[in-house]
């Protein structure tokens, strides 16, 4: 079958795949194996192959080092165990998938075979290897670079098989394959360990979660409707909407149909001063303002004040297809480091990364986000930020207003709940988007990753306003590339709660009598009966994956929790206005529309300006807006509030010129062995050191620091 020479290998027969090992076997019924340094399955995995006296390339401070251990391959992901040093923890410590080592079979982008004497061979399940591997170069989406040495004597059909064995499962993950079972039966590892969350993240699958939330926002005239508990209004909003308490149920259903997927308008945040950030869908093209009755949009839209500002969300932001292009690109760049001699530093490396255009997309973002946050800031009105389906750049946007003007969602239990909120329940295309189980490339685009990215510029340029590290906002880039956890694996929670993740309603429109929804209600009754929730844990319990060494690197030891100067009393977070500037419930009819659009702001005539689905312009008068940031370093304020002025308080503005915006090296750059930047330290040693350096730094900071008053 094989044949060998000390300088070379020929395979004159292609090995097939020898299938997975008996049901008796250990790691294939998932118990725990009781031998020391034995890998650790979960329930529903089996190993497919292994190799042992593998070593695998770690960066050290001599250069590039090597780890000896055993190389695994199961149905679900490619595993590395170390050989236990002396004195070593024991093997029953390792976490499950959350190392350096390891990585699930739908987080790898590109295997590559190497041998001393051939061509590298780029390996797919089809491929026919016409020779030994002596190397393994794993490329991950979470841009990870694994590299795997085989042993040269006596083991090489170990490589040979182990190498095939990872080309053909990762080819066949997917929804359809293993990953199916797990989420169905995995029920064992659904507890969740919260011993550290103070406050716990609120998941928004209850009516106590959502009623949590808006006493926290301190929202009056604001309500909690479940017109849509039955997903019969919109199957891609949650079952609970923020609504205003003037608007009936029977009222609110009449808007539904004039939004593209009946995404209506709804609170995502209040902001203390009075204002309220709302988002929604574009208007639905057949919905025609001249014959039907629009006071419950307007009611919606204008939310108790007198003016409303819609903002075009995606005027200033790049599309979905911008972002994938970009951060392709930035993939290849990152990784291509491996084999180059260029480095971060260099001219050439630099001038490619500018044409990726990824910091230029992150720059758009935050300057679109200080906008909005400076208009709802400015004075008491509703801004709408308008999407054309509202689940893409209005998940970002809306995240990004709040954790510039929220203190608590700068918090880890603050941001789990808003990532929740905005993204998780809001319905953003998480399988489409990530693309982890359904191969489809042509919707993919790592919107979510664009918005870590900006929350990583705001926590270099404010260290001490944020609780969590960068090392939790790397946990959460490579999580969003993990098939187990239920957080990022469906689009909606109509989806999380069905088995049937494939089947979706047809919905017809008629513009007098809205949505069709007979069989919509008769196929929803009947198959609410035995429609069945995923019991795989959420992202947040972060013990069942993490040690609490890795867990501990998570949060900020330069974090100091907002206080605010003066007498005013504060409500999350934030200053209350002065006092005889209260918001004043406006009627129908009466409110004044402005489209905030490329900086400026341009007065509507008409309060319903679209038709086909667009925002109209003829008849407007366009002004720049005051507080905007335009292209400066910091805004000009005029009469801004005091409250927005200190720089680590409620209100934050990023600088958006130069060199400020910055490549996210810690996460991009891991597959670099000149950077050795993985998620958590090498070692006890390294961490203690880290942490002492870290104390020093942060006491110095303390004595040059002014008291904020």
């Amino acid at each position: 079958m094989l044949s060998s020479s000390k300088n070379s290998f020929k395979i004159k027969q292609p090995l097939r795949d020898p299938g997975p090992k008996s049901p008796k076997s250990p790691a294939m019924s998932g118990r725990k194996n009781r031998k020391h340094g034995a890998l650790q399955c979960i329930p529903g995995e089996y190993v497919q192959e292994e190799a042992a006296h593998v070593k695998k390339s770690v960066p050290s401070p001599d250069g590039e080092g090597f780890l000896p251990g055993t190389l695994y391959c199961t149905n679900l992901r490619v595993a590395f165990l170390p050989d236990p040093p002396p004195n070593a923890e024991d093997g029953s410590c390792h976490p499950f998938i959350h190392t350096d080592h390891d990585v699930a079979l739908p987080g790898i982008a590109k295997l590559v075979a190497v041998h001393s004497f051939a061509k590298a061979k780029v390996l797919t399940s089809s491929s026919l290897l016409k020779f030994i591997p002596e190397e393994l170069l794993v490329f991950c989406r979470d841009f990870r670079l694994l590299r795997y040495h085989f042993h040269e004597s006596g083991l090489e059909p170990q490589a040979f098989r182990v190498t095939m064995a990872i080309a053909q499962a990762q080819e066949s993950s997917g929804w359809d394959g293993s990953y199916e079972s797990i989420a169905w039966k995995n029920r064992e590892n659904g507890q969740a360990s919260r011993e550290e969350e103070d406050p716990p993240t609120l998941l928004f699958e209850s009516l106590c979660d959502w009623e949590k939330e808006l006493k926290r926002l301190g929202a009056e005239g604001w309500r909690v409707s479940p017109a849509n508990e039955r997903f019969d209004m919109s199957t891609s909003l949650p079952k609970y909407l923020l609504v205003p308490s003037r608007s009936l149920d029977n009222e609110l259903k009449r808007a539904f149909v004039h939004f593209n997927e009946r995404r209506i308008p709804r609170l995502s945040w209040h902001h203390p001063g009075g204002s309220d950030l709302l988002r929604a869908a574009s208007f639905h093209p057949d919905s025609d303002p001249e014959k039907e009755d629009m006071r419950s949009v307007e009611m919606l839209m204008l939310a108790g004040h007198s003016q409303c500002v819609i903002v075009e969300t995606a005027a200033d932001l790049p599309t979905p297809a911008e972002v994938q292009q970009a951060y392709a690109k930035l993939w290849s760049l990152s990784l291509c480091l491996a084999d180059s001699v260029a480095a971060p530093s260099d001219e050439k490396w630099l001038s490619s990364l500018e044409g990726t255009r990824w910091l230029e997309h992150v720059r758009a973002c935050l300057k679109k986000a200080s906008e909005v946050a400076v208009l709802l800031a400015e004075r008491k009105r509703s801004v709408v930020l308008q999407e054309s389906d509202d689940r893409d750049l209005n998940c970002l946007l809306a995240s990004l207003v709040q954790v510039l003007s929220d203190p608590h969602t700068r918090t880890i239990s603050g941001f789990q709940s808003l990532i929740q909120k905005e993204w998780v329940a809001a319905g953003h295309p998480f399988q489409q988007r990530l693309n982890l189980l359904q191969k489809n490339d042509r919707e993919e685009s790592p919107v979510f990753l664009l918005f870590l990215d900006c929350v990583w510029q705001l926590l270099q340029q404010f260290p001490r306003a944020f609780e969590f590290t960068d090392a939790y906002l790397v946990a959460l880039h490579d999580s969003s590339y993990l098939p187990f956890a239920s957080t990022f694996l469906f689009n909606c929670q109509w989806e999380r709660g069905r088995k049937n993740q494939n089947r979706f309603l047809n919905q017809l429109y008629t513009p007098i009598n809205g949505w069709r929804e007979d069989l919509c209600l008769e196929i929803l009754q009947k198959e609410s009966k035995d429609a069945e929730a995923a019991h795989l844990p959420t992202l947040w319990d972060w013990a069942v994956s993490y040690s609490p060494r890795q867990r501990a690197q998570f949060r900020n030891p330069f974090y100091l929790r907002s206080s605010p100067a003066g007498s005013g009393r504060a409500l999350n977070g934030n200053f209350l206005p002065p006092k005889g500037d209260q918001m004043q419930n406006t009627p129908p009819g009466k409110g004044t529309l402005y489209v905030f659009s490329k900086g400026s702001l341009a007065l509507q005539t008409h309060f319903f300006p679209w038709k086909n689905g667009s925002l109209v312009k003829k008849g407007t008068r366009r002004a720049p807006l005051a507080e905007g940031t335009g292209e400066q370093e910091r805004p000009p304020w005029g009469k801004a509030s005091p409250w927005l002025l200190c720089q680590d308080g409620p209100l934050l503005l990023p600088s958006l010129v130069g060199p400020r915006i910055r490549l996210w090296r810690r996460c991009y750059l891991r597959g670099n062995p000149d950077f050795p930047l993985g998620l958590f330290a090498p070692s006890l040693s390294g961490l203690a050191e880290e942490l002492e350096r870290l104390q020093d730094q942060l006491q110095a900071a303390k004595k040059k620091l002014p008291s904020c008053s």
